[in-house]
Parts: C-alpha cells; sequence; structure tokens
C-alpha cells in the first residue's frame, strides 16, 4: 500500500475520493451510462452482460492490464467492524478519510485496495457488485495511475490521461453518454 500511497500523492494529491473527481479534474472527465436510455439498474442477465461489457471496452480503450489497482470505500458499523465485499477479495485497508463539511458521509470510510486484472472472472464479481450497489467509492487504476476509472451504480465517471484521450473516448462511445446538458 505504500507504493498506491506514493503514486497517489504524486500523480493526484487529495483525498481518493471518486465522487469529486468530476469537479476536480473536469477538464479530463467524462461519464458513461452502462445502459441503453440511462437505464440505472439491470433487471437481466441480458443487461448486465451490457454492463459489463462497457466497462470492460472502456477499460480496455484506457490500456488495462493484468495489472490493476481496485479501491472502494466501507463504513464501519454499529460494533465498529467494517465488511469488505466478498467480490473484493483480498483487499487490505489503505487509508481512512474523516468526513468533512463537504462529505457526503458523515462517519469515518476506510478505502480498501486490492490489485486484479482486466480479466473478467477477476474483475466481474467486483464491477457487478458496483452495479448493484453493493460496492460504492469504487475506483479502478492502473499502478501509475495514469488514468481512474470510477464504476458506479448506473455508469462510470472517467478521468482520462488527457483531454485528447477523453475526447476520444467520447467521441468512440456517444451513444453512452447522457443527453443532460453538463453530461451527468
Amino acid at each position: 500500500m505504500a507504493s498506491l500511497t506514493a503514486a497517489w500523492r504524486t500523480r493526484w494529491g487529495g483525498a481518493p475520493i471518486a465522487y469529486e473527481f468530476r469537479g476536480r479534474y473536469a477538464d479530463r472527465w467524462i461519464r458513461f451510462h452502462s445502459l441503453p436510455r440511462s437505464k440505472r439498474y439491470a433487471e437481466t442477465e441480458e443487461e448486465y452482460g451490457i454492463i459489463l461489457a462497457r466497462h470492460h471496452d472502456v477499460l480496455a480503450e484506457l490500456g488495462a492490464g493484468d495489472d490493476l489497482y481496485v479501491i472502494a470505500g466501507y463504513f464501519a458499523d454499529a460494533q465498529g467492524r467494517i465488511i469488505v465485499a466478498r467480490a473484493h477479495q483480498g483487499a487490505v485497508p489503505w487509508m481512512t478519510i474523516q468526513p468533512d463539511e463537504r462529505s457526503a458521509f458523515e462517519i469515518p470510510m476506510t478505502l480498501y485496495a486490492g490489485t486484479t486484472s482486466l480479466e473478467g472472472s477477476t474483475l466481474n464479481p467486483f464491477l457487478r457488485a458496483v452495479a448493484d450497489d453493493r460496492i460504492a467509492y469504487a475506483i479502478i487504476a492502473p499502478p501509475d495511475l495514469r488514468w481512474l476509472y470510477h464504476p458506479y451504480d448506473g455508469g462510470a465517471d472517467v478521468i482520462a490521461p488527457t483531454a485528447h484521450d477523453r475526447d476520444v473516448l467520447k467521441e468512440r462511445h456517444a451513444d453512452w453518454l447522457s443527453a443532460h446538458p453538463a453530461g451527468l
């Protein structure tokens, strides 16, 4: 986790709070919806297939490979226990973020990080749990953190390496974008 922390501080600074990326890195941000017509949740296996295919397509185009960080936020229960989702196997505590006046959470959030690959059998359970809103504050990134991928229930925010890379993704997957003027 020390190398992840050092890479994060060098590349991004600030707290790794996924929902804040859109505002902090607006020049490289783009949002894709997981299902046609901006439908938020899958109801069939066919729709889960669409969600997973879209995630894999964008991750592959970003250059995802055999080594990826997979990060998610967890909160302690009333007994002070943190239960990490089974779909996030091998994850270990990375850092704890204290809430502040801007936070969408009111108690400390502990980010857990693990590693995986783009291979479907290892990444798909995590992505499916995110799609079902069983894992939140998710971040997927390569070891050098040159880009950030924030899947959420309903889609994914991408912080591309450059504005040009963002524009290429936007053009390639124009039918996955929102009709909302702000791209939400």
